[in-house]
């Protein structure tokens, strides 16, 4: 299972929020049944490498299908394949770390 974050930008909007774009990609990805959490600066998918990057192809799409003519999306990739990896087991072994 990999774990991916991604963050989608949009360039050339008509005012600095991009948050209505945002939601929108949320949608697509909320459609997949694919694992996730919202975080302030990206988000964070778990799953099929083979299905994430289907959905992210077509979170990627839609600010252009708003008319947008430039975005970047920016993919960071932890596919890790000698164990299962969560992002809740990621969390838990940093905290244990922390002896909390």
């Amino acid at each position: 299972m990999a774990i991916v974050e991604i963050s989608i930008v949009p360039l050339g909007t008509a005012t600095p929020s991009v948050s209505r774009f945002v939601a929108k990609a949320l949608m697509v990805l909320e459609k997949s049944g694919l694992n996730y959490k919202l975080t302030p600066m990206g988000t964070i998918i778990e799953g099929n490498l083979d299905k994430i990057f289907e959905v992210i192809r077509q979170m990627h799409e839609v600010p252009f299908k708003e008319g947008i003519e430039r975005v970047v999306t920016t993919i960071k990739i932890d596919d890790r394949r000698d164990k299962v990896a969560t992002m809740e087991k990621k969390l838990k072994s940093v905290e244990e770390k922390l002896k909390r």
